[in-house]
């Protein structure tokens, strides 16, 4: 759904420029963190609420996926910062670096020196990011309303495409040039683990038809070049999972499933965006049949999560008339059928998007009635910085070896 991404283009226009550019805070946090509680929350404290068990004596069986979230701030304030990233070092293998607010065109084009504040954010990020940890990393030429070519990512954050940009077409032989430099600058920057080259792409074919055979080309094009490059690297595209199948969303399950398709000989991963509750499910339960149809889709491919996210509060949004009734209690099913499908699956990766809610943010915004408070409620800590019951089963799932390792 296209709302789902308000509160990104929120937070990379609170950031720009300003905290995401200051690499100077020591990324331990020491001295920063007394009193999170994060320090106790090592691997090791399992509490035997993992999604796949093991007979006695024999150990915890292994997982084949690796566990992560992004570094999504709760307050523009370096502690929320360094509380990110302590809980993403704590309670994680694996930091999934996000980047869904434009492309440096002009720059990427002539492989000139980027933005300052762009190169600003990427040096904090990946100074940050804890060391030993598996790195998902995002970018996309598709703007955050899945509906035509990303803008400008300037020195301040996003910013509308410059003159001739705003008259190209995803398969223009210049953004096929940019987009591919940018995927190999941000490749060689951060050294992923995982890359996916779009975001939510599905979105595009159901809200531009007209667009999508030029960004298939677009992408067919990038794709084989970086895996000329980097044959070893898996490369891949996200999709809105709860589009893919009939009945929660008003798209075509038809016309979804024919998008995928078109990107299969090029993808990878099938790489899923799921959340659930944006969706005429709400904040309700969702049906173990729902998870069963979605990773079916994947067919032969190996499966991820992307990202995903449950809230574990009640709140509702224009004045009533968007209402989700999340509990903790909810939220924590929500992510034992999510992690024992993962198992089932062979899941190669799971990211919840938000460490801690940010109620924080949104007041210092003027608690906007409106979609900002989508993914307010949930974090895996709330406001305070209190755990919630979900974090002990992805604790317990992340003390499990590791199937590589």
């Amino acid at each position: 759904m296209p709302v789902a991404h308000v509160l990104r283009a929120l937070v990379v226009g609170l950031l720009a420029g300003g905290l995401a550019c200051n690499g100077g805070a020591d990324p331990s946090g020491a001295g920063t963190g007394a009193g999170t509680g994060l320090e106790t929350g090592s691997a090791g404290t399992g509490t035997g609420q993992g999604s796949a068990g093991a007979d006695a004596g024999t150990g915890p069986t292994p997982r084949s996926y690796h566990l992560g979230f992004t570094p999504f701030p709760y307050a523009v304030t370096e502690e929320a910062v360094t509380f990110v990233y302590q809980a993403i070092a704590s309670d994680a293998d694996l930091v999934a670096h996000h980047f869904d607010d434009g492309v440096p065109w002009p720059e990427a084009l002539a492989q000139a020196p980027y933005p300052a504040g762009f190169v600003g954010e990427l040096a904090s990020r990946r100074d940050r990011s804890p060391p030993g940890h598996r790195v998902y990393l995002a970018v996309t030429p598709i703007r955050l309303m899945r509906d035509g070519l990303a803008p400008y990512r300037g020195d301040s954050g996003e910013q509308p495409l410059p003159p001739p940009w705003d008259t190209y077409a995803f398969d223009h032989p210049e953004v096929q040039a940019a987009f591919l430099n940018h995927c190999i600058y941000m490749i060689d920057y951060f050294e992923p683990d995982y890359f996916a080259m779009g975001i939510e792409v599905n979105l595009l074919a159901a809200n531009a038809p007209d667009l999508w055979a030029a960004y298939v080309e677009l992408h067919r094009s990038v794709y084989q070049a970086l895996k000329g490059q980097y044959p070893d690297l898996p490369i891949f595209v996200s999709f809105t999972g709860m589009d893919l199948i009939g009945g929660y969303t008003e798209a075509d399950p038809a016309g979804q499933a024919a998008a995928v398709e078109d990107l299969a000989p090029y993808t990878d991963v099938f790489c899923l965006s799921l959340h659930t509750f944006l969706s005429s499910l709400a904040a309700e339960p969702v049906p173990d049949d729902v998870f069963t149809q979605i990773f079916a889709a994947a067919g032969d491919k190996k499966v991820a999560v992307c990202e995903t996210s449950f809230p574990a509060q009640a709140f509702d949004a224009y004045g009533g008339s968007l209402v989700f009734d999340g509990t903790p209690e909810k939220q924590d099913g929500f992510f034992e059928q999510l992690l024992r499908h993962a198992d089932a699956a062979g899941a190669l990766f799971l990211v919840n998007f938000v460490v801690r809610d940010y109620d924080a943010l949104w007041q210092s915004l003027g608690s906007p009635d409106d979609l900002t408070k989508l993914w307010r409620d949930t974090g895996f800590y709330d406001e305070d910085g209190i755990p919630r019951p979900v974090r002990a089963r992805w604790m317990s799932a992340l003390a499990r070896p590791h199937a590589g390792d």
